[in-house]
């Protein structure tokens, strides 16, 4: 259920989903632990990036605000991997794929203005 600009997620996720998730962050921390500065090669990096990626577009699914919100992750980690020299995926700028978000909850009015009074007719 959509709420203006929040989404109720369900009490209860599908089979398996939370499990995955607990994992992932799992994974994640014990790779933060485990990783300083020296530490990284180039494929242990691709990997992490690869990861963050498919975790942002997976919980992109959940729907169009949260896919606009997410869609400078991969904007970022395209970012990271010019940085360090890693290839980057040219398909996977969100620019193209992802709508910018409204400004205005309607569009500018347009008319005669706030002192019209009306045609009057029979004069």
């Amino acid at each position: 259920m959509v709420v203006g600009q929040v989404m109720e997620l369900s009490s209860r996720a599908a089979p398996g989903v939370e499990q995955c998730a607990e994992l992932a962050v799992e994974s994640a921390c014990n790779l933060a632990d485990a990783a300083g500065p020296q530490d990284w090669s180039a494929a242990a990096a691709e990997d992490a990036l690869d990861a963050i990626d498919a975790l942002a577009s997976a919980l992109s699914a959940v729907g169009p605000e949260t896919a606009r919100a997410l869609a400078a992750v991969a904007v970022a980690t395209n970012d990271a991997r010019r940085r360090l020299g890693l290839d980057v995926d040219q398909e996977a700028e969100p620019a193209a794929t992802v709508p910018a978000p409204r400004t205005a909850s309607r569009p500018r009015r347009r008319g005669l203005g706030p002192g019209f009074q009306g045609v009057r007719a029979g004069r």
